[in-house]
């Protein structure tokens, strides 16, 4: 049986992740604000990120426990105006960022990005959010 043989039998071929990586890919990547990022995705949404609210979410193994996921980066230690110093794609899913306070070892990949969008976050967690 050749490869995608599966079409064969009459399956759909399952395309949640290629759903997921056209809507979760970037057009543009903006940085002209040190302070901010901004994300012009491909459906037509934007999101923006301070340079503090990205270094916040890092999630690199100096800032998150690889094994528990313990985050270990105190948030209250970034600087609302801390600013970033650079931005770099890593291959084709993902950019690194470079903080003022030295830190780049971060990457964020794109579904990360759109699923910790700021501005979908809720305003505040009650009981259901816990």
């Amino acid at each position: 049986m050749g490869v995608g043989g599966a079409a064969g039998h009459g399956r759909a071929p399952d395309t949640r992740f290629a759903t997921v990586t056209m809507t979760a890919t970037p057009l543009r990547i903006g940085r002209k604000d040190p302070t901010r990022i901004q994300l012009d995705w491909q459906d037509g949404a934007s999101t923006v990120y301070t340079a503090a609210q990205l270094r916040r979410l890092c999630p690199c193994a100096h800032c998150v426990h690889e094994l528990t996921g313990q985050r270990l980066l105190d948030p209250a230690s970034v600087p609302d105006d801390l600013t970033q110093t650079g931005v770099e794609l890593v291959g084709a899913y993902a950019i690194a960022v470079r903080f003022a306070d030295g830190h780049s070892t971060g990457i964020f990949p794109w579904p990360f990005l759109r699923e910790h969008d700021p501005a979908a976050a809720p305003a505040s967690e009650g009981p259901e959010g816990a």
